[in-house]
């Protein structure tokens, strides 16, 4: 075993993408145009913010991602997650074209989105390598790479390596539902596509416990989140904070919580922790992240309330 993959203590796994993301004060009306305020450049899917977002806060990161084309954007790619030092190789193929992202974020907290993803670029998940896991803490995994990311979550599973996974609104589908978050230790969802409330969050984590996750948490945009375990729920309100760019919020939220299980917190401090790093992401452009001890030094603002089930 690599002594670098012994050091790993997160691993994402999933697609890697270049961004950019635009900050507007609102979407215009179709075939017009609108004034960008600013534009940052960053890496995604939500895996790669995770493992780069937690490397600003000293934890060991590792990345294993899907192949970038051999061009300027796919190697730009890589030395942007070497600079941010998170480990892991990234392959380059002539057989494919870096794909891009594009995400627009407005003065309501919305982001919508524009991604590329291919299925071929997807498939080289499955001959990722995964020797990275063997002796991390944790597994991070989302459910919109399709079973792709059954081979990884196995091996984790095998190593007894924690799982977090992504589910987003994967829980309306009764197959996903089942598929993956049997292999999941956490669970991470939000009510519907768009967060409207259109589903309880209570309903939605007490499901997600019931088809195994040992913890549920339900993100509610800028209601703050619910989240639960076997024994008890709480609910936490947000920070009152004005947005600026809500792209990558939920992925920052995944990273906060994460830190505090790396760190022996329990799930109410855990939350707290999460919740006060996802505002703070919202409050500025971009994924340049608050420092562990300014995150720290709100957490007691936050609201909660515990029940039991």
């Amino acid at each position: 075993m690599n002594s670098n993959h012994q050091a790993v203590e997160v691993v994402g796994f999933g697609m890697l993408t270049p961004v950019a993301i635009l900050v507007v004060d609102q979407l215009p009306e179709h075939n017009t145009g609108a004034l960008i305020k600013e534009v940052s450049e960053f890496i995604f899917d939500d895996a790669a913010i995770v493992a780069c977002v937690m490397r600003q806060w000293g934890v060991r990161t590792g990345m294993i991602g899907t192949a970038v084309g051999d061009d300027p954007r796919g190697r730009s790619l890589a030395r942007k997650l070497k600079s941010l030092g998170v480990q892991g190789k990234v392959r380059f193929s002539k057989e494919i074209q870096t794909p891009l992202e594009v995400d627009i974020s407005d003065q309501s907290g919305a982001r919508t989105y524009f991604w590329h993803r291919l299925p071929h670029v997807l498939a080289t998940l499955d001959t990722a390598d995964l020797s990275m896991l063997d002796g991390a803490r944790l597994l991070y995994v989302d459910w919109y790479d399709g079973d792709h990311i059954l081979r990884a979550m196995d091996e984790a599973i095998r190593l007894k390596v924690p799982v977090f996974l992504n589910l987003e609104h994967g829980h309306i589908e009764p197959d996903k539902l089942e598929r993956y978050v049997s292999h999941a230790t956490i669970c991470q969802a939000v009510t519907d596509p768009a967060q409207r409330g259109e589903h309880d969050p209570r309903a939605v984590a007490e499901k997600l416990i019931q088809q195994g996750a040992q913890t549920a948490l339900i993100t509610l945009a800028g209601e703050g989140c619910l989240a639960a375990d076997q024994h008890k729920v709480v609910r936490a309100w947000p920070l009152t904070i004005d947005v600026v760019d809500g792209c990558g919020a939920g992925a920052t939220f995944s990273a906060g919580y994460i830190y505090g299980f790396l760190q022996g917190m329990d799930l109410v401090e855990s939350i707290r922790f999460a919740t006060v790093a996802a505002a703070l992401k919202v409050a500025c452009a971009g994924l340049d992240m608050a420092p562990v001890s300014t995150i720290q030094s709100l957490t007691d603002k936050i609201r909660v309330e515990v029940s039991a089930w």
